[in-house]
C-alpha cells in the first residue's frame, strides 16, 4: 500500500511538472502596433495581450522572446523558442519551413508610404523589411527594391533619399502617416498573404493544435475580434 501511494504521488508530482512546463513565444519587439518593446522594458502590443489570453485559455505558462525578424523562422527551427508569434502572414512558401496555426487575423491589406502622393511605385525604388512579404512582392514584380534588417530603417530610407516609398503593413505604416506631415500613404495597396499565425516546428503538432483551440475560442465568443479593434491591426473576422 505504501508502495502504491509512493507510486501515486510520484505520477502526480510528474504530472504538476508537465503542466508547469514553459512554452516559450518568439516576437520581434519592433512593429507596433503588434509588437514593441515598452518604456519598461516588456513586450507589448496585440500579440502580448492575445498571447497572454492564449497561453491562459491553453492552461500553458508562457515567457517572451525576442528576436531579429531575418532569423526568427531560423531559430524556431533550432529550438530557441516553441512558437513565432510577431505578426508573421501565412504564406506557402514559409509553410514548406514550419507550421501555422488557424489565422489570428484576415490578410492586412499592404500600403506604400512616400513623400509625394502621384508616385509611380512601379518606375520607384521600393523599400521593405527584409523577408517579409513585401519584399517577395516587389521582387517577383520586377520593381527596384532595397531591403532592410528593421522596419524603422524602411521608414527612415525614404526620409533621407534611399527609397521612394515603403511596403508594409497598413496597420503599422498609418500611425507613421498620422504622426508625420511629409510622410503620405498612397491610395494604392496590395493584397498579399493569407492572414497572421502562429508559426511552430513541424514536430510540435499537439501544441499547435491546444493553440489553434484557444484561437479558435476567441473567435467564437468575439473577444479576439475585440482585441483586433482595440488594436487596430487589421479588419474584423
Amino acid at each position: 500500500m505504501k508502495k502504491l501511494v509512493l507510486a501515486t504521488a510520484a505520477l502526480a508530482l510528474c504530472a504538476g511538472m508537465a503542466s508547469a512546463e514553459t512554452i516559450r513565444l518568439g516576437t520581434e519587439g519592433a512593429y507596433e502596433p503588434w509588437n514593441y518593446i515598452n518604456d519598461k522594458g516588456e513586450v507589448d502590443g496585440f500579440e502580448r495581450e492575445l498571447g497572454d489570453e492564449l497561453c491562459k485559455r491553453a492552461e500553458l505558462t508562457c515567457e517572451w522572446v525576442t528576436n531579429d525578424w531575418d532569423s526568427i523562422i531560423p531559430n524556431l527551427v533550432s529550438g530557441n523558442y516553441d512558437a513565432i508569434i510577431a505578426g508573421m502572414s501565412i504564406t506557402a512558401e514559409r509553410q514548406e519551413v514550419i507550421d501555422f496555426t488557424t489565422n489570428y487575423t484576415p490578410p492586412d491589406p499592404s500600403a506604400y508610404l512616400a513623400m509625394s502622393p502621384d508616385l509611380d511605385v512601379e518606375s520607384a525604388v521600393i523599400a521593405a523589411q527584409t523577408s517579409t512579404i513585401q519584399a517577395s512582392f516587389v521582387a517577383e514584380k520586377g520593381w527596384t527594391l532595397v531591403e532592410f534588417a528593421t522596419p524603422e530603417e524602411t521608414i527612415a530610407a525614404v526620409r533621407n533619399g534611399e527609397a521612394d516609398a515603403v511596403l508594409a503593413d497598413k496597420s503599422y505604416l498609418a500611425p507613421v502617416a498620422d504622426a508625420e506631415a511629409e510622410l503620405v500613404l498612397l491610395e494604392r495597396e496590395e493584397a498579399i498573404g493569407g492572414g497572421v499565425g502562429m508559426g511552430f516546428r513541424k514536430s510540435d503538432t499537439a501544441l499547435k493544435d491546444k493553440f489553434d483551440a484557444a484561437i479558435q475560442s476567441m473567435k467564437d465568443d468575439g473577444t479576439l475580434n475585440a482585441m483586433i479593434s482595440k488594436w487596430e491591426v487589421a479588419s474584423t473576422f
